[in-house]
């Protein structure tokens, strides 16, 4: 806006109307305004070409017309699948969607939630929060937020059924042929990674875990590190497909077959993975459907008897972990 453009006050006086009449009739408010004084101020903000200010407008309401969607690194296919199905729900409903990535450090989570609580979103939809013990507190000062992971007290939550996914899946795999695993765990502060890494060892014990970033390059590293000290696992589960892809790349780095030599198995079925060579096992998660309950959930009048919504996966077979003989 340059130092020439029209004023709220310059608006209310071409109407002939009060300031605060001005406010409430081009901002909104839970105040009403007489209908023929509200467009009498219309009418003068188009004249002078005035534009309503977004804060003063969600001030004025108490909210506004955006939702705020905080994930961990949205680079993550992961992240940006959920993404979409939020977008989806808001374009439906004439919401605006802002994105805020705070990868996992809690100080930054925080400093986010702080600063959503000033903009007052019309809703919240938390999908970054995946550090044990981080930020949980800060989430009863926002309303209508809605949790994507682990369930939180008292938070209407989308809850993935981490630990059960990655049992079911280690049971396939046994029941495939596999018995000696090795579980890319991701960072131990994690609870995503600490729910799929206790799932997968419930049922094989014995799987040795290693741990490194949340991300492509964790799973490489990780895969790389297993591998410079000469083991060669039958099967290699990574908490996250983005994890399995970056592991699959360590292996061919060695001279290792991902799926012939050493098989692989992920987690989430982001896209990517059906395309990769070979196709990879997952647990496959309906990411866009998650993002669009959880705005639905967030937006909902009433929540029902439960805030928590369980989100079970499915385990999918592919061309990483074929059956042994």
């Amino acid at each position: 806006m340059t130092d020439n453009a029209p004023t709220l006050a310059q608006v209310a006086d071409h109407a002939g109307v009060s300031l605060a009449t001005a406010s409430r009739a081009l901002n909104g408010s839970i105040r009403k305004v007489n209908p023929e004084l509200q467009a009498r101020v219309l009418e003068s903000a188009s004249a002078l070409g005035y534009s309503a200010n977004a804060q003063a407008q969600a001030m004025a309401r108490g909210t506004s017309n955006t939702v705020a969607v905080v994930v961990g690194d949205i680079a993550d296919p992961y992240f940006s699948s959920i993404a979409s199905g939020v977008i989806r729900v808001a374009d439906d409903r004439g919401l605006v969607v802002t994105l805020t990535a705070t990868g996992v450090e809690p100080s930054r989570e925080k400093s986010a939630l702080a600063a959503l609580r000033g903009q007052r979103p019309r809703a919240v939809i938390l999908a970054g929060s995946r550090v044990v013990d981080a930020a949980a507190a800060d989430l009863g000062a926002l309303d209508r937020v809605a949790v994507i992971g682990s369930a939180v007290d008292g938070v209407r939550s989308v809850a993935v059924l981490n630990a059960e996914g990655a049992a079911d899946l280690a049971r396939a795999l046994v029941s495939r042929g596999y018995s000696d695993f090795v579980v890319l765990a991701g960072p131990e502060n994690l609870v995503t990674a600490r729910e799929r890494t206790a799932g997968f060892l419930s049922v094989a014990p014995d799987a040795r875990v290693r741990h490194g970033a949340f991300s492509r390059d964790g799973g490489y590293g990780a895969m790389a590190a297993v591998l410079a000290e000469g083991a060669r696992p039958g099967c290699v589960f990574a908490v996250t497909d983005v994890m399995a892809v970056g592991a699959m790349a360590a292996m061919r780095e060695a001279g290792v077959r991902p799926g012939d030599d050493i098989a692989i198995a992920g987690f989430d079925d982001i896209p990517l993975v059906q395309d990769v060579t070979p196709s990879l096992t997952t647990v496959t998660l309906p990411l866009a459907e998650i993002g669009a309950r959880a705005l639905e959930l967030a937006l909902a009048d009433d929540a029902g008897e439960s805030l928590t919504e369980p989100v079970a996966g499915v385990v999918t077979l592919r061309a990483s972990t074929p059956l042994r003989p």
